[in-house]
């Protein structure tokens, strides 16, 4: 490493499931943020408010506990009272290909320390989910007005979206353009969390911040009967038992902006622990 070479941390987390996932996350996200010096942490909230959406004060919480950008996804509106708090609070994003005139915003920038500044951006996917504008076209156009490793030491695009191959795309596509490329929606882990060719960080699903002994975060029974009978049954309501913290650790360079390493981070309930190496273990209770 070339020496007076500055570095920058940054944490991201998966969509947050319920108030185990809540709980949980805020929980650990001091000792972990000390643990890893980060200087920028992202979380997904969008399943925060019993799985579906979040709430003004959930996302109050996460930004007084540690989060710098909390984004969304589909399930962003799911919370009516988050129109009105959206629009006023731009660290918490909707995704940028939504329509024009959607309330809130899709990219915020936000002040690191040291005088160095981040832009983390928020796209949605199109296949298998609702009809939306590109998400590619989407980046593209704000990638046009910052320059990575100049006006801005670290960029990070969170796509959320139910395709593989599109996620795989998009992290492709902006390869050696932004720090970070990582895709949520699935609730599951991906284990290819790595740098691509071209110096961008990606992972394909950072997984979510929930109880794993469940369905992608729900409890186990309704689930299961919506697939083996086909007929009405009670509505989908978070597990609560341990919940997993499922994300990523991202280290770059002020210089470039782009990525020297990328790990996955799990941190307790049922999935086997994943820290970088040389930290130690980090108890989730």
């Amino acid at each position: 490493m070339p020496e007076g070479t500055c570095l920058m941390n940054i944490l991201y987390f998966g969509d947050v499931v319920g108030r185990c996932g809540r709980e949980a996350l805020l929980r650990v996200l001091p000792d972990l943020r000390r643990r890893y010096e980060a200087d920028l942490v992202v979380v997904c909230g969008e399943n925060a408010a019993h799985g579906f959406g979040i709430s003004a004060k959930q996302a109050d919480e996460f930004l007084a506990g540690g989060v710098d950008v909390v984004t969304t996804g589909n399930h962003v509106w799911d919370q009516r009272e988050i129109l009105p708090y959206i629009d006023r609070q731009h660290r918490l994003l909707r995704p940028a290909n939504f329509p024009p005139g959607t309330p809130g915003v899709g990219h915020v920038v936000v002040e690191v320390g040291r005088g160095r500044k981040a832009l983390v951006i928020q796209v949605m996917g199109r296949l298998f989910m609702d009809p939306i504008d590109c998400p590619f076209r989407a980046v593209d156009e704000i990638l046009s007005r910052h320059r990575l490793g100049v006006t801005v030491q670290a960029v990070v695009v969170d796509i959320h979206a139910e395709a593989t191959s599109e996620k795989m795309a998009l992290g492709h596509h902006c390869d050696g353009r932004v720090s970070l490329v990582v895709g949520g929606h699935s609730h599951v882990p991906t284990a290819d969390a790595r740098v691509l060719a071209g110096g961008t960080g990606y992972l394909t699903d950072a997984g979510m911040c929930g109880d794993y002994n469940s369905v992608i975060g729900m409890v186990p029974g309704p689930a299961v009967h919506r697939f083996t009978r086909k007929t009405p049954t009670e509505r989908l309501s978070p597990a609560e038992g341990e919940a997993t913290i499922c994300g990523l650790l991202v280290r770059t360079d002020d210089q470039t902006g782009l990525a020297r390493e990328c790990w996955p981070v799990r941190v307790g309930g049922r999935l086997a622990p994943a820290l970088p190496e040389g930290v130690l273990p980090l108890a989730a209770d």
